[in-house]
């Protein structure tokens, strides 16, 4: 009959040290004979058989009675002998009923032969050991499991820097203790973190790098190159393994090494698999090693000087399109990542790029001003996601480069229009014939600043308060609950501003004649009624 086993570990349990037995105070068991160092035990195994080696896998700790133990010495030392050629890890010895105490031959024969043998008290079934065991092993799998999602975490983390690249390989050196290094596919170093090995290493890990991309390059008989590759060696006591990235460029793909001092783990293989997506998604084009060439083109012509029409087109040439759509926007409903930095949080920068379609963002705090490229007569973009982020939007209409500060000014006025009324987004509508337009521009400014000349001699809190906080009220049709609650302020408030207004205006407020004059001159004010 075969040894018997417990039930077999769940796939990917790790092996634990002996010395994790041995501790245990409620097996009691110590070491008697064998070399001290310590093993790794992968599974524990009973068996009584006189030859249990044909049916040993390797790496038990095998447990014995000594039920049918060789009699004498020479048969104990073959019975030793083949156990240790099935590469056991260590021997279990049960004392009692069968044997009184640890055979003297046995100890003699383990120690010749360098296995580990422990002595199993008689008040230890060797059942408990086996949960012992598994125990251990469980507990180890759930540290294997906390770290790997720490490391992904930090890793994740790290990408959403702006020095990407070199973030990545930080956290990446940092969790497997380790020098790595980001090679491009001509076997240039680009990047490198982590103690620096011997120059002899870092060179076998460049010359393994380019054995491994050339195979890599190889095209298969239906002209698809081959997938990404690992390769290993090792220099002195070092590990040197390296790892060609999924993303490929015309020369072939950037490579990922990693010099250790320890063998690979199976933490170490699954963060650096995390890595690699990482690296391949910060190595692509678009990317281009952390920099959007376009946008980077663009920013360097307007610090130096050049208008923002002859800029536009290196923003919108690739989608085909000459106008654009600026959106004002005011996180009104915060979610659990939302953040109040300027520059935006790079998790709120990717998930509102995505939401709005656009990579032309500014937030700062809990504003953002966006450009959208857009083609004159295409329907409105589709902001529902960025709502639903929690934003308050206005937007305006399509215009072309040299008409975006009239944009600018309409989105702002459309996302006042939106807080003030309540609603999640506002859109700008261009009309041909409006009261407005019997105005002319220059008439209708003059008209609205004289009409609000009084507000200069204001006190606190000054005209421009006095004025937003008129806007909001004749927006909310003079309801006081509503207007405190768009300007975040107590109705009592409100009514004093409103009060102090209409005197210093010397209106009265109650009449509809008035309130739609006011109304009129307040967009003029800002030339937004004359667009």
């Amino acid at each position: 009959m075969p040894p018997t086993t417990s039930a077999p570990p769940a796939p990917g349990t790790p092996a634990i040290p002996l010395s994790t037995l041995l501790a245990d105070a409620g097996l009691g068991m110590r070491q008697v004979a064998g070399p001290r160092e310590d093993r790794l035990v992968g599974t524990i195994g009973t068996t009584e058989l006189e030859d249990p080696a044909p049916y040993l896998l390797g790496g038990e700790l095998l447990l014995i009675a000594g039920v049918r133990l060789p009699e004498t010495a020479d048969g104990i030392d073959a019975y030793v002998r083949r156990v240790v050629q099935a590469d056991i890890a260590a021997l279990g010895f049960g004392v009692a009923p069968v044997h009184d105490e640890v055979p003297p031959a046995l100890i003699q024969a383990c120690d010749r032969h360098g296995l580990p043998l422990l002595r199993i008290p008689p008040e230890t079934p060797f059942v408990a050991v086996n949960h012992a065991a598994h125990a251990a092993m469980a507990e180890a799998r759930h540290q294997e499991l906390r770290q790997i999602s720490e490391a992904q975490a930090a890793l994740a983390t790290a990408a959403a820097r702006t020095d990407a690249l070199r973030a990545v390989l930080h956290q990446l050196a940092a969790r497997l203790g380790a020098w790595t290094v980001l090679l491009d596919p001509l076997g240039n170093e680009l990047l490198a973190a982590g103690t620096r090995p011997s120059a002899p290493a870092a060179d076998q890990v460049r010359a393994l790098a380019a054995r491994t991309t050339a195979r890599v390059r190889s095209r298969s008989a239906d002209g698809r190159p081959q997938p990404p590759t690992a390769a290993a060696e090792h220099h002195a006591e070092v590990h040197l393994t390296v790892h060609t990235l999924p993303a490929q460029t015309a020369d072939g793909p950037f490579v990922l090494g990693v010099a250790a001092t320890v063998a690979p783990t199976v933490v170490h293989r699954s963060v650096i698999g995390t890595a690699l997506v990482l690296l391949s998604l910060l190595t692509t084009p678009r990317h281009a090693l952390g920099t959007d060439t376009r946008a980077s083109a663009a920013l360097v012509r307007l610090m130096l000087g050049q208008d923002p029409v002859d800029v536009a087109p290196l923003l919108s040439s690739a989608a085909r399109q000459d106008s654009w759509v600026v959106v004002h926007g005011r996180l009104t409903r915060p979610g659990p990542g939302a953040t109040a930095r300027p520059g935006g949080a790079p998790v709120q920068l990717a998930a509102l790029g995505t939401a709005l379609a656009t990579p032309y963002l500014d937030i700062d705090g809990t504003t953002l001003c966006a450009l959208i490229p857009s083609a004159p007569g295409s329907p409105p973009p589709d902001l529902a996601p960025a709502v639903r982020l929690g934003w308050t939007l206005g937007i305006s209409s399509p215009v072309a480069a040299a008409d975006l500060a009239i944009a600018d000014r309409q989105a702002d006025r459309m996302l006042r229009h939106a807080v003030a009324t309540g609603s999640s987004l506002a859109q700008h509508r261009a009309q041909d014939l409006t009261m407005h337009s019997l105005v002319s521009a220059g008439d209708a400014v003059a008209l609205a600043q004289a009409r609000f000349a009084p507000f200069a001699k204001a006190s606190a809190p000054g005209s421009a308060v006095l004025l937003e906080t008129l806007r909001t009220w004749l927006a909310h049709h003079g309801n006081w609950d509503r207007t405190a609650a768009a300007l975040e302020i107590h109705r009592n408030t409100v009514r004093r501003r409103i009060a102090k207004s209409a005197e210093l205006l010397d209106v009265d407020l109650q009449d509809l004649d008035v309130r739609m004059e006011l109304w009129f001159a307040l967009r003029w004010l800002t030339g937004d009624g004359c667009e």
